[in-house]
């Protein structure tokens, strides 16, 4: 062992203990080692820089910004009503079919590219739903991943080790040649996520004070079902309302003066009032939903008022209003003051009357439209405190369809291999601000730049690993330590090897470092080399240790996972695909060559 290698085994045991205790941020650590590195010698300062600008990086700014597109065309909230609808709001229902979804997709594409189709989709039903995000997001991480034994093309890891297999003289790897451990290996991981894995997952929810915390507060509206609705002359069940628009119906009012409890084969009639419940978002919604409005919007008393004059807030009763003990009716509110109260929100709590006859008391929150010079008379009277301007989000859906076919685009021409993932997302990136699906402001705001200084860093180790002969040394160390033994012994070995190298190193690196030592060794031994190949090959993407596998990367930042969360979710599995990689490959790959006859 040289001083070089010594020094760098000890970095990356000091770096692991960091990342484990979290005294400090991860990204903050990853760029002391990055420093660290240089300041040693470890590493030149322009390797040690060159991660910033690597395929990986680049990747994931652009996902980043085309996430942001998504998000703020309403693709996603397109994609995930859909799956809503079909599968309902449980939430294991919901893991379990976008588990499924993306680990079969992941068996045909490049892992990567699946991940990157259903992490913004998956952080879209979170919001609609209510679950936090990190309870969905590293299943789909980990599901992309766990299909990339399926077939040669589910990643670009198994195309390397096929090279590397010609390259020392062995046959290339078949299509589906891995698909006997990969499927097994793809089913036992989904269910260990599904019944073990997702209860150790933190329960994280986004950053965000009271004022951010409005946008999912249920309010209650009135609806007005027009003549031409859709609605009318259906039950209640077929409405859409709970599936589509994720409102409650609390009570139908019908001839203004029956209170009627809604039952799911209620015919719904033009003219009836729906009290509804939901957040504000699918509140507003109503607006661009053919056939019913919110019944004080329609009420509005200057039809020529222009959008840009009109403004939502949200406002706060406070004690001493004189709103409290009085309805909107009573006031004349509308009149008064030119606005209108489109719904209420009482500390979460269902009420069963109609706006104008609910007596307001302190600490109600309501939404309100109307002109912006008239706002302010709310807050000089001492009726309400203003909480803040809401900036209403009108779907555009040529915008939808736009942002929709560059992801698209996007992903197809990496599949295709027409031009690589990182190229094809930077690609998409630069497409959705030349045709206006999100502003440049709005998506770097989007991009987790933690996550990119994090990666970024980390790429230096595995340059360093390399450089110093570091990797080599621990592949030779492996097989010198497994001589004499079960030959067993030392495909588990160079299994565990392989995984521990693809934590600091990329998938295809760790590969091509343990392969040709791996053949030589069976070689040697006179042992099959093509079951340590393709245990390398199994191996290589057995990365849930540490969030450094670019699936992984697109949901850290988002779910606004730790380190320590992939190691206490993913050392189990780690376990588990070990012992059942140690019993198929040689199953079907007799560690003893046939006899040549």
């Amino acid at each position: 062992m040289t001083f070089e290698i010594a020094l760098l085994l000890g970095l990356i045991i000091v770096a692991v203990v960091f990342f484990c205790f979290e005294w400090v941020s991860a990204d903050v650590v990853a760029l002391g080692l990055l420093l660290t590195l240089m300041l040693t010698g470890l590493l030149p300062a322009d390797k040690a820089f060159a991660g910033f600008g690597s395929d990986t990086v680049i990747m994931i700014i652009g996902l980043l910004i085309m996430t942001a597109a998504l998000l703020k065309a309403g693709v996603v909230d397109i994609v995930g009503r859909f799956i809503l609808r079909h599968v309902g709001k449980s939430v294991n229902l919901l893991l379990l079919a976008i588990m499924l979804a993306v680990a079969v997709l992941s068996a045909f594409i490049s892992n990567t590219a699946a991940a990157a189709f259903f992490v913004p989709i998956a952080i879209g039903i979170a919001t609609k739903t209510g679950v936090a995000p990190s309870r969905l997001l590293m299943p789909v991480a980990f599901a992309a991943i766990l299909s990339s034994s399926v077939s040669l093309i589910s990643t670009s890891t198994n195309m390397v080790v096929s090279g590397l297999m010609t390259n020392a003289g062995l046959q290339p790897m078949g299509m589906f040649e891995l698909a006997p451990v990969g499927i097994p290996i793809a089913l036992v991981g989904l269910a260990y996520m599904f019944f073990i894995g997702r209860y150790w997952i933190p329960n994280r929810t986004p950053p965000g004070g009271l004022i951010e915390g409005f946008g999912i507060r249920s309010y209650l509206t009135e609806l007005l079902v027009l003549p031409n609705s859709r609605l009318a002359g259906k039950p209640l069940a077929e409405s859409g309302l709970g599936a589509e628009l994720d409102l409650d119906v609390l009570r139908i009012v019908r001839n203004k003066d029956q209170y009627l409890l809604p039952r799911d084969n209620m015919v719904v009639l033009a003219g009836d009032v729906l009290l509804v419940e939901g957040p504000r978002a699918d509140v507003l919604k109503v607006k661009d939903t053919a056939g019913i409005e919110i019944k004080p919007d329609v009420k509005l008393s200057d039809p020529n008022l222009r959008s840009e004059d009109t403004a939502l807030v949200e406002v706060l009763v406070v004690p001493g209003s004189s709103l409290i003990g009085e309805t909107l009716r009573g006031l004349n509110f509308r009149h008064r003051y030119g606005l209108q109260v489109l719904g209420l929100n009482r500390h979460g709590k269902n009420v069963l009357t109609r706006l104008s006859q609910i007596r307001f008391r302190v600490g109600d929150v309501l939404l309100i439209q109307g002109r912006k010079t008239n706002i302010p008379a709310l807050k000089d009277e001492g009726m309400f405190s203003i909480l803040g301007e809401i900036e209403e989000n009108r779907p555009d859906r040529m915008r939808a369809l736009r942002t929709g076919l560059i992801f698209c685009g996007a992903l197809l021409l990496a599949t295709f291999k027409v031009v690589s993932l990182p190229v094809a997302m930077l690609l998409g990136a630069f497409c959705t601000f030349a045709a206006k699906c999100v502003t440049p402001s709005d998506a770097y705001r989007e991009v987790e730049w933690r996550a990119v200084i994090l990666i970024a860093s980390m790429l230096a180790l595995g340059e360093a690993m390399s450089a110093t002969g570091t990797a080599k040394y621990l592949a030779e160390l492996v097989a010198s330590g497994t001589a004499g033994m079960d030959p067993i012994w030392l495909l588990g070995g160079v299994f565990l090897l392989t995984v521990l190298l693809t934590q600091p190193m990329s998938n295809q690196a760790a590969a091509a470092v343990i392969l040709p030592i791996a053949v030589q060794t069976a070689v040697h031994l006179d042992l099959n080399p093509r079951t340590f190949a393709m245990m390398i090959a199994v191996a290589a993407s057995c990365s849930y240790l540490t969030p450094l596998e670019p699936a992984c990367l697109m949901v850290y930042g988002p779910g606004r996972y730790r380190f320590s969360d992939f190691l206490r979710v993913g050392t189990p599995l780690v376990v588990l695909l070990f012992a059942l990689a140690l019993w198929l490959v040689p199953k079907y790959w007799p560690l003893t060559p046939l006899p040549v006859l």
